[in-house]
């Protein structure tokens, strides 16, 4: 039987396991609420800019694009619009931990983009489960007694993303000067760009840094996030509504040296009257008038996907390593046939079955 038929009863499933997982996590951040430990603030200047933001979720939204040579050509259906002038430099990829990130130049904002990519939503209720039980298991170096989860560290400092975003970076500035760079990702794209901008920050320096990112989960403690907010001060969480994965992992108050903390500093998109507002809250990461004051009950994996009415979600349902390892054949089959053709030279950074393969455009 073709496998479109079974489309709708595997939504229709795919909606009821989403349905179990939520009835799992309220239950466990009903008891999340209580005092509070506060994070040292430091400067936050930052203006939040809602066109930027139109812009940026653009780009967080165009990482999950499973066409991988459309990507790498940015002519996918989601390159366009505000990201149309968008410069490629590096497409990276690592098949084994179905991880997918690009680096390139938006000349209209004059600044360098790093996009990761989140999770697939055919296994994000598998991944809301496990951010219940998530624990703060690693010290991040040379910032004492700052914790944060060692899955969340690993995936950016232990794969090929840091390495890679790293030096495209390097690249791009010495192309075309010590301009800045914006840092985003949605969902787990999001807690990978923070450990991101974080390292790129301690690189160039803090006014050099911006992150952006939609939907993120908490990734780590209270002393982390203090020291998060001095290293990368212009920092903006975007949480959409009633967003169940910005609430998780859990805070508990009767923990509140142990447990997670948000860093400063959360915009608030509030559309649950029909009526869209965006509320900049304050400097403390976890301002309790924001989306922390909703009912546990009202809490929602459906607003997880759609960002400033852009759609946050992979473009095929298929299982991460496959699709992506097929993406990567076909690509591999482009690049030697020489039918990409590229304004730019860019490169592409393949992990498979922990080998790694480095093209460019200009080989």
């Amino acid at each position: 039987m073709p496998s479109c038929l079974c489309v709708a009863p595997c939504r229709s499933m795919e909606r009821w396991r989403r349905v179990s997982v939520l009835a799992m996590a309220l239950l466990l951040l009903s008891a999340c609420h209580g005092a509070e430990f506060s994070v040292k603030n430091h400067d936050q200047s930052l203006i939040y800019d809602h066109t930027l933001a139109k812009t940026i979720v653009e780009y967080a939204s165009a990482v999950y694009m499973t066409d991988l040579t459309a990507l790498y050509t940015w002519t996918c259906s989601r390159c366009n619009d505000l990201t149309q002038d968008f410069e490629m430099r590096s497409l990276i990829v690592d098949v084994e931990n179905c991880l997918q990130a690009f680096v390139g130049v938006a000349h209209n904002l004059n600044s360098i983009i790093v996009a990761i990519r989140g999770t697939q939503e055919n296994s994000v209720q598998n991944w809301i489960k496990d951010l219940i039980w998530k624990q703060l298991d690693l010290s991040y170096p040379n910032m004492p007694n700052a914790k944060v989860h060692s899955g969340f560290f690993s995936s950016y400092n232990n794969t090929i993303l840091r390495l890679a975003i790293t030096s495209a970076v390097h690249k791009a500035r010495k192309t075309y000067g010590d301009i800045g760079v914006i840092v985003t990702g949605h969902s787990m794209g999001g807690a990978m760009a923070a450990f991101c901008a974080l390292d790129l920050a301690i690189k160039l320096g803090s006014d050099n840094v911006q992150l952006m990112t939609f939907g993120q989960p908490r990734v780590g403690n209270a002393v982390f996030a203090s020291y998060f907010a001095k290293y990368v001060p212009n920092t903006i969480r975007l949480v959409h509504g009633h967003d169940i994965v910005p609430h998780l992992p859990p805070y508990f108050s009767f923990l509140s040296k142990l447990t997670y903390h948000h860093f400063p500093r959360e915009v608030w998109i509030d559309d649950s009257d029909g009526n869209t507002t965006e509320q900049i809250c304050d400097a403390s990461g976890e301002d309790p008038n924001c989306c922390r004051c909703l009912s546990i009950l009202s809490l929602s994996i459906q607003d997880h996907f759609t960002y400033l009415g852009v759609d946050m979600e992979s473009d095929d349902w298929s299982t991460c390593r496959i699709i992506t390892a097929q993406s990567v054949e076909r690509l591999r089959k482009d690049l030697a046939s020489n039918i990409i053709m590229t304004k730019h030279d860019a490169d592409v950074s393949i992990v498979e079955n922990s080998v790694q393969t480095d093209w460019s455009s200009s080989r």
